[in-house]
């Protein structure tokens, strides 16, 4: 196994170590500062998290750059991605932290573009992520980030950050899966 698949799969083994911190309540004292408190069970799953989702670019990177691309990393590597995101999201709506609709919204683009990619797989051919896909990727990370850590530092000031961040994210997923599917219609009309 290659080092890039290696990394995929640890980051396929940091998820229900994130969830753990992320769900198990320790009985450590949260950290106040003013009105403001989060446990270190959050800070934990979210460091993990971070460095999760921070593999997601070095694998691809490593497997291109030393020319070690497998079918083992292009199976591993999206459904990581989707590990991640999804277990997380389904986290935060059990901590009462994002709507419901916004996490299913979010999968059911993951999932529908995975399966796009898999017809296209079977005529032959490879639907790379889109720039409106890599920003979709990009928000998604950002928004998770400041709802894990209860919208810090914006909640200092009373701004609800951790609010906008999840709509964006909601619409870039929507947007950003659109835009596949009509750039991608021909696939959809053949079969």
């Amino acid at each position: 196994m290659n080092l890039a698949n290696r990394i995929t799969l640890v980051r396929i083994f940091l998820v229900p170590v994130m969830l753990f911190f992320l769900l198990v309540n320790l009985d450590f004292s949260p950290l106040i500062i003013g009105e403001f408190s989060i446990t270190y069970n959050q800070i934990i799953a979210t460091l993990i998290f971070i460095l999760a989702a921070s593999t997601d670019g070095l694998d691809g990177y490593i497997a291109r750059k030393r020319k070690i691309v497998t079918n083992l990393g292009k199976l591993l590597d999206p459904l990581a991605d989707k590990l991640l995101i999804a277990a997380v999201l389904i986290s935060l709506v059990d901590m009462g932290k994002l709507d419901a609709w916004i996490a299913i919204v979010i999968i059911s683009r993951e999932f529908a573009v995975t399966g796009l990619r898999q017809i296209a797989l079977l005529d032959g051919s490879v639907i790379a992520a889109s720039k409106w896909g890599k920003w979709k990727t990009a928000i998604q990370i950002t928004a998770i980030i400041i709802l894990l850590l209860n919208n810090f530092p914006f909640a200092l000031i009373d701004l609800r950050v951790d609010l906008v961040a999840s709509w964006l994210m909601a619409i870039i997923t929507i947007y950003s899966g659109v835009d596949y599917f009509i750039k991608n219609k021909n696939l959809i009309a053949e079969k």
